[in-house]
């Protein structure tokens, strides 16, 4: 019963800053109300959505502290605390088990290419750091390292890992991670333009840097599963792909632009933290655009 509050759509997060770039608490309320209002089942703070790469550490635990006052106990929370150094990795975690986060999750290490067991033991070195429950992060297309289901298994003797956050593009990792863990462990799908197949393939839920731009369509493609309309489920994952294509085809970056929409529907969250590029004047005709496509796939699905 305990990984039931871990099923459904789970955001990623964004980085919300102020005029100056710095991190807004103001601005990070605002997006929490929002998706509260929206009825997601919870949020994933400080991952790649949550541009964590180029924030400092005071910045990621402040991130942390925000979002914690705005929506513990109305929602799951998920700390992503993966950082260069174990030593970052670890005071993060401590932080977000201090502030009462449901779970933890990390990327493996970067940069370096380290061998599985160093691996092993960075992600053990956290998990042994609090009494949380314990999420893998795994995300070879940009980290460089790929989770082998081997791997996986020996993770899993520890009863604090719970599931794995499976970004990888193939959904045979998705069965595979599902077949090694059973019923009693979470597999979360990570690309957003797979998730009906994600799902069918065997994830629980999934965590998404889309799903803030258009909630409501993930929590509709959702209910699809659920009620066994797999057909309207591939539906309206070809509108999400249609969508997802214009996100990506702008010369902002993916976040610059889903940040842009937020603005323009009321949630001002800002820009984006260089070198993530911001929108450009030639970006404004087709955010306005991409809004449509949104609304429109709103009205097709959901009333």
């Amino acid at each position: 019963m305990k990984l039931e509050k871990f099923h459904g759509i789970i955001p990623a997060f964004y980085a919300c800053y102020d005029d100056q770039g710095d991190i807004s608490d103001a601005r990070t309320q605002a997006l929490c109300d929002y998706l509260y209002e929206k009825k997601v089942q919870g949020v994933y703070v400080g991952g790649s959505s949550g541009e964590c790469i180029y924030q400092s550490l005071d910045e990621r635990k402040a991130v942390l502290s925000y979002v914690a006052n705005h929506l513990k106990g109305k929602m799951t929370l998920i700390a992503h605390v993966g950082a260069p150094s174990t030593r970052d990795s670890i005071e993060l975690a401590k932080h977000a088990a201090a502030l009462g986060y449901d779970a933890l999750s990390a990327i493996p290490p970067i940069y370096f290419k380290l061998p599985d067991r160093s691996v092993f033991k960075y992600w053990t070195d956290i998990i042994e750091s609090t009494s949380l429950d314990f999420i893998i992060y795994n995300i070879p297309q940009t980290t460089g390292y790929t989770l082998t289901t081997s791997l996986f298994e020996k993770l899993l003797a520890n009863k604090k890992v719970i599931g794995v956050k499976n970004s990888s593009m193939p959904t045979m990792d998705i069965e595979r991670f599902k077949k090694t863990g059973g019923d009693d462990v979470i597999v979360f799908n990570g690309p957003d333009e797979q998730y009906v197949a994600g799902r069918i393939m065997g994830a629980d839920g999934g965590i998404g840097g889309t799903y803030a731009a258009m909630p409501e369509l993930f929590l509709q493609a959702n209910q699809f599963i659920l009620q066994g309309k797999f057909e309207e489920a591939k539906h309206i994952q070809s509108d999400i792909n249609d969508i997802i294509i214009a996100l990506c085809s702008q010369s902002g970056s993916m976040y610059a632009v889903i940040k842009e929409i937020l603005n323009r529907r009321g949630v001002n969250v800002g820009s984006v933290r260089a070198p993530l590029e911001g929108i450009s004047s030639e970006d404004s005709g087709p955010i306005d655009e991409i809004i449509v496509m949104i609304d429109q796939a709103i009205q097709r699905y959901c009333q």
